[in-house]
């Protein structure tokens, strides 16, 4: 048996936005999945009592915190304030995934044994043993054509580029300026591999199985979708004038959000 004292202390982050349906199974099965692991929630004020709930749950076990947030303000914000939050804490990895069971909470100790040898593990769909359940054609064609856009355009060494099942060594999300990171959806994912790729982390990706979410209903939008490939043309020049030696017009920055 492991020596749980020397054993990597973690913590998963994981948004939500009317998730009542899953969130306490969910919570529940990453406490049991691993000894070290804590759970941070982000709410984002939802309006069904999701938050209510993870307070529950925070109160029958010291290793849930909960962070309140007062409005629903995107995806890629909910993982800043949740970065920001568990980098005061004492944890040696940060690890996201999806409120919605689409993210497996078996395929969890695969990512965190990945960062052992690597800075960042990426769930990927796309490499050899990873697959996505019961997408339909259509889906299947904006996730596989949303990561060829992201590599081809971007250079990054990743295939599923816009998974969001991923672990960060500390160290790692210490050396990203998080408030450069300015995508509020689902780009938010893509951004985060290039400012990895570009702070000369390694990323490594671990298959996964992708299955459809048990229950609640999907976030994605088509405005979503276009932020998705606008975020890209931006990190795309963002690069270029880099290279120039110039700085590119940064528009509005995305908001810090408090909690408690």
């Amino acid at each position: 048996m492991p020596d749980d004292s020397v054993s990597p202390h973690g913590v998963v982050v994981i948004p939500t936005y009317n998730e009542r349906e899953n969130l306490a199974s969910l919570v529940r099965q990453l406490l049991s999945c691993q000894p070290n692991l804590d759970v941070l929630v982000v709410d984002d004020n939802s309006p069904d009592g999701t938050g209510a709930i993870a307070d529950g749950l925070a109160a029958e076990e010291p290793r849930v915190a909960v962070l309140h947030r007062t409005s629903k303000d995107g995806l890629g914000s909910a993982y800043l304030a949740g970065f920001r939050h568990a980098l005061t804490g004492p944890y040696d990895y940060v690890a996201q995934m999806d409120a919605d069971f689409s993210h497996r909470v078996e395929d969890l100790p695969n990512l965190i044994a990945a960062v052992e040898r690597a800075d960042v593990a990426i769930g990927s769909r796309n490499v050899e043993g990873g697959h996505a359940v019961d997408r339909t054609p259509l889906r299947r064609l904006i996730s596989a054509g949303g990561s060829l856009y992201a590599r081809g355009l971007l250079g990054l060494p990743v295939r599923d580029c816009t998974g969001g099942f991923k672990c960060f060594r500390r160290q790692a999300l210490q050396r990203i300026d998080l408030d450069r990171v300015r995508a509020r959806g689902y780009a938010f994912q893509v951004e985060m591999n290039h400012r990895c790729h570009q702070a000369g982390l390694q990323l490594v990706e671990v298959p996964i199985v992708f299955p459809d979410r048990v229950a609640g209903q999907s976030k994605m939008t088509w405005r979503i979708f276009v932020e998705g490939w606008m975020a890209v043309i931006r990190l795309r020049m963002e690069s270029r004038f880099s290279k120039l030696g110039g700085t590119p017009p940064r528009g509005p920055d995305v908001p810090r959000m408090t909690g408690a």
